[in-house]
């Protein structure tokens, strides 16, 4: 009577809450089986043994009654709007529950047990059951907590500034972070209860996810914006943290004075992007966020290049060699669609067409990590087998599928 899960549900998990109802899915059986009750939180290592550690995010239940095996699961789930790691509200929970009561019981008495009978560590599993049989299936989406997913390649696009049913940031805000990047970050390199610290923290979209994610947060800015007084005002070339004590550190810095973010005269934002005097400023915050990072921690850099009059300044060339410089390894670097831009209008498409210049198209998302001595190797240490693959059996297998595409049916 122990669920788990990998890293890339752990948010669903830890969603969980003591009471929840809960259904297994056997995907290879494609079987749904229910109804459970969470006896517990959910939460990382209840069991660290548990499935050789493989599944660390966890949940204990309980049976509500007989286990009942509901066949062709995926179709059902999908004609109801879930997925397999739907976080479902009341409504959405009933509407999916009414497929597993015995055909016995009133559903008005059958829902009221759900929540007030005694479960229990053992149960017997009924007969299998045909879900098309049962009743009627409703679509339930608008009762689905929206959780991300975590991306896969190095092409992020995020068409909406934030998620699910709490805001996270103000869309308005200039120069708002995509709060799913944000996410991203959380959920690949921290753990439950790590220290997140963001040092320009603009409108407080770091702040509100951490929060979600049940993560400790400190976000810092220059100017923090009214009516929020979880940002403490502060100037990133000056960090007030101890040395080492912060798991991840993210930064979506001016890219330039292209943006007027506030009035502090001190704001690294009102230098030219086009000097050195920018990149040295924000060599300072590097710095700094090497100092509080942790040995082997990662820090989140968010960056986009300028075209103005004419001249094109490689803004993220430029604050990658000083990342760099500052002593952080390359983890990856990553691609952030731009949406929602002043210029991404068909007005501004026809001048870039008709005066040949470019619109800004992406941004940089430098992931860089504070080394640890234990880490570092030579390109001698570097042992990598690439397999190579004959340049003519490709060929032959592009031919196949072209042929196979164009058969008749």
């Amino acid at each position: 009577m122990l669920f788990g899960s990998s890293r890339p549900n752990g948010a669903v998990v830890t969603r969980i809450k003591k009471g929840d109802i809960l259904f297994l899915l056997n995907l290879e059986a494609d079987i749904l089986y229910g109804i459970f009750r969470s006896t517990t939180e959910g939460k990382r290592d209840i069991d660290p043994k548990a499935w050789g550690g493989n599944y660390p995010y966890q949940v204990k239940v309980e049976a509500v009654g007989e286990i009942a095996p509901i066949l062709k699961a995926k179709k059902l789930l999908r004609e109801m709007g879930l997925s397999r790691n739907s976080v479902m509200g009341r409504i959405a929970t009933l509407k999916l529950a009414d497929f597993f009561r015995p055909l016995n019981v009133e559903a008005k008495d059958w829902r009221k047990s759900l929540f007030q009978s005694k479960g229990t560590e053992e149960s017997k599993i009924a007969e299998p059951r045909n879900w098309n049989l049962l009743g009627k299936v409703e679509d339930v989406t608008a009762d689905v907590e929206e959780i991300p997913i975590l991306q896969a390649t190095t092409m992020w696009d995020f068409p909406r500034q934030s998620y699910g049913k709490n805001r996270k940031g103000d869309n308005k805000y200039a120069g708002v972070t995509p709060a799913e990047l944000i996410w991203n970050l959380v959920w690949r390199y921290t753990e439950i209860e790590d220290l997140v610290v963001d040092p320009m923290c603009g409108s407080g979209t770091t702040i509100d996810v951490c929060k979600e994610e049940k993560r400790r947060v400190i976000g810092y800015d220059i100017s923090p914006p009214k009516g929020r007084n979880d940002i403490i005002k502060n100037d990133a070339r000056k960090i007030p943290l101890e040395t080492e004590t912060v798991d991840l550190v993210f930064i979506d810095s001016p890219y330039g004075d292209n943006i007027k973010y506030n009035n502090e005269p001190a704001n690294i934002g009102n230098i030219s992007a086009e000097t050195n005097l920018f990149y040295d400023q924000l060599e300072i915050v590097m710095k700094e966020s090497l100092r509080i990072l942790k040995p082997g921690k990662v820090l989140g850099w968010l960056i986009g290049d300028q075209w103005v009059k004419k001249e094109f300044t490689p803004v993220g060339f430029k604050v990658y060699d000083r990342l760099v410089r500052s002593g952080f390894d390359t983890v990856d670097v990553i691609c952030i669609n731009r949406r929602g831009q002043f210029s991404h209008t068909a007005p501004w498409f026809n001048r870039a067409r008709k005066f040949n210049f470019y619109l800004r198209g992406f941004k940089y998302l430098f992931i860089m990590r504070k080394p640890q001595e234990a880490e570092k190797q030579t390109i001698q240490d570097r042992k990598v087998s690439w397999a190579y693959y004959p340049r003519e059996k490709s060929v032959q297998n592009a031919e196949k599928g072209k042929e196979s595409s164009q058969s008749p049916s």
